[in-house]
């Protein structure tokens, strides 16, 4: 699905949704669990932007979920991922994740990482953005995937974490089962810059520090824009920062 007409919709952090209860702070782009807005479902074909932050020894219960690309990506702590596939590890900064739940699968995520590792524990929170897309096709086999990014290639501009994408098909260190699809990331130190993708639709997130978007202005740390038929602007950072951006070409009606 296509558009002509240019959209540049900025996202304040402090306008998002939240959960927040005793061992989770989790902050909401879109309508999630019981926060439902019916105008603010998903964009492109993204869904969930979870900006999540959860207290050590503790986390999400076995939970299921079907016909979903989940993506995960950790910015501080640890995260330990245990899924009825068999599936278990331990998630950190710069090692993309991805669960594909298909035809439906089960699995949990707590900040607990002792209890695989046998190391001592900690009382540090994990603090991490879930992003989930809709997968080509419903019904398919559940899976998992997990690569290392090293430091310095995330440095060194927009980095391609997770793809469907053709053309991506040797640049992504991990592939999601939808064709149109793509996240990006980069660490930027002040003063750097990276320009963004051409595409029907893009997804902007500012998880940790600050930017400033070409046209636009400054962006602070939970900031999102919204883009649809756009693309090409500068983000320059001001501060030591972090950005994950989806370029995404169809929406949900063509996925």
């Amino acid at each position: 699905m296509t558009t002509t007409h240019s959209v540049v919709d900025i996202r304040r952090a402090e306008d998002r949704a939240a959960t927040k209860i005793a061992w989770l702070d989790s902050k909401h782009s879109f309508s999630f669990g019981g926060h439902y807005e019916p105008d603010n479902t998903h964009h492109g074909l993204l869904l969930v932007n979870n900006d999540d932050i959860v207290k050590p020894g503790t986390g999400f219960d076995t939970h299921p979920h079907r016909d979903m690309e989940i993506v995960t990506w950790v910015l501080r702590g640890s995260l330990v991922h245990q899924d009825s596939t068999g599936h278990s590890g331990v998630i950190y900064p710069g090692l993309a994740q991805r669960m594909s739940a298909g035809r439906g699968i089960l699995h949990s995520e707590k900040n607990d990482s002792w209890t695989l590792t046998g190391d001592e524990t900690h009382s540090e929170p994990v603090h991490f953005v879930q992003m989930w897309v809709v997968p080509d096709e419903s019904g398919i086999t559940p899976g998992y995937q997990q690569l290392e990014i090293d430091d310095e290639l995330l440095r060194g501009g927009l980095v391609t974490i997770a793809s469907g994408m053709p053309e991506h098909s040797d640049a992504a260190a991990i592939t999601i089962r939808n064709r149109y699809a793509a996240l990006h990331g980069a660490r930027l130190q002040p003063g750097q810059s990276v320009e963004l993708p051409d595409a029907p639709y893009l997804h902007l997130f500012v998880p940790r520090g600050e930017v400033v978007l070409e046209g636009a202005g400054p962006l602070h740390e939970g900031d999102a824009v919204r883009f649809t038929a756009s693309g090409g602007q500068r983000v320059t950072a001001t501060d030591a920062a972090e950005i994950l951006v989806w370029e995404m070409h169809a929406g949900l009606a063509a996925a």
